[in-house]
């Protein structure tokens, strides 16, 4: 696939999440794929795998969303098999507080497939807006 492509299937992929529906990102992750959260959060490490991104990342923050994380790129930009997606998220978590946080999330794309995420967001708003997760205890 080429930039075009790659492009495209992120934009589909952010269309669904701004409407709540995180099953096109799932279905578009690698099985082995890599994604970094950068920053000095719970959360912030290296997770390798699908099934690690499931248990230890997006299931637990979705444990603490009241609703659907909902996530809509505001910009998209691609060079061969790196795309760019610059997102803004609005959820309220299930204690009542706001998150609505603003993203930078490097991908790079292989076979129609996500293989690397480095994601970039505002470290300190996750750090005052959830709880630690059992996963990043243990």
């Amino acid at each position: 696939m080429g930039t075009t492509e790659n492009k495209k299937l992120l934009q589909d992929v952010f269309a669904a999440m701004a409407e709540g529906d995180s099953r096109p990102l799932i279905a578009a992750l690698a099985d082995d794929v890599r994604w970094t959260l950068t920053g000095s959060t719970p959360f912030s490490r290296t997770y390798e795998g699908k099934a690690e991104v499931l248990a230890k990342l997006l299931g637990p923050l979705q444990a603490q969303i009241d609703g659907r994380l909902r996530l809509r790129a505001v910009r998209v930009l691609g060079e061969g098999d790196t795309v760019v997606v610059e997102a803004r998220g609005e959820s309220v978590t299930k204690a009542g507080r706001p998150y609505n946080n603003t993203y930078c999330m490097v991908f790079r794309l292989e076979g129609g497939l996500v293989r690397e995420l480095t994601e970039y967001m505002d470290t300190a708003l996750v750090n005052t807006t959830f709880a630690r997760p059992a996963a990043a205890r243990a």
